[in-house]
């Protein structure tokens, strides 16, 4: 997955455990939204879990004996107990973490997390900085159940040709539903960075950028697919917003003003 956005991710740093006690002689103060978002990311931190050391990560020798093992009897025997754990925070290998301008998605996968292995599921984190834009891709092998866990989202969804495209803002725990194959993006239209788990039904969902591999294919293809030759510079939206969904680009304009960042 890869992301555009104009800043870095802004890490929050509350924490409700750290605030200092208020006066006897006046309420403690309640938190706001924004402070709720920030305690909400603490949480998550970036020290890694002491139990988790990806010992099974990429060990193809492990990888297909689990995949042969007749019963799942067998699988569980030749998996330790910290094999079951997958840290999102400080995930084993870069080759599953996925980090652009905007963000970064980390993919819990058969090869990431081998003990997936026979389960048919698969889990995705995302963090979104500022205005950060997941751009329009498919999941050919599952359907993804996303919920964003801190802030909210704004997403667009279309099916197959003829089809509606679906537009959402879903907010904290709300859950979208993304069906097998189906083009769909997600955009934070928020200042702070928000945090999306993706669930899948398969251990092996994949990911297929549309644009970015749209525009893999033969240049004689690509000008007769869309009528004639065209460029885009992706650091100014306006040499591209006619191209993403339009409730998208309004916001991508509408958050970057409310964020006072630059377009790119």
């Amino acid at each position: 997955m890869h992301f555009r956005a104009s800043t870095s991710l802004a890490l929050l740093a509350f924490a409700a455990t750290t605030v200092l006690a208020a006066p006897a002689a006046e309420p403690a103060p309640v938190p706001n939204k924004v402070e709720k978002r920030q305690a909400a990311t603490a949480v998550l931190g970036e020290e890694p879990s002491p139990t988790y050391t990806g010992r099974a990560y990429g060990n193809l020798e492990l990888i297909a004996s689990l995949v042969t093992a007749p019963l799942q009897l067998d699988r569980i025997a030749l998996l330790k107990d910290e094999d079951f754990i997958f840290d999102f925070r400080n995930p084993p290998g870069e080759i599953q973490v996925a980090t652009g301008n905007g963000g970064r998605t980390v993919i819990a996968n058969r090869k990431t997390l081998p003990a997936l292995i026979g389960t048919g599921s698969g889990m995705t984190m995302g963090f979104l900085g500022p205005c950060g834009f997941n751009t329009p891709h498919t999941h050919p092998r599952a359907t993804e159940l996303n919920v964003p866990v801190v802030g909210s989202l704004n997403t667009s969804l279309i099916l197959e040709n003829g089809v509606r495209v679906i537009n959402s803002h879903v907010d904290t725990f709300q859950m979208h539903v993304f069906p097998q194959g189906a083009i769909h993006q997600e955009f934070n239209p928020e200042c702070g960075e928000t945090i999306f788990v993706a669930g899948f039904n398969s251990e092996d969902f994949g990911t297929n950028q549309v644009a970015d591999n749209f525009f893999k294919l033969p240049d004689q293809v690509i000008q007769a697919a869309v009528g004639g030759v065209i460029t885009v510079d992706g650091r100014d939206i306006d040499q591209f917003k006619n191209m993403i969904p339009k409730n998208i680009a309004i916001g991508v304009e509408e958050c970057l003003t409310k964020c006072g960042l630059n377009k790119r």
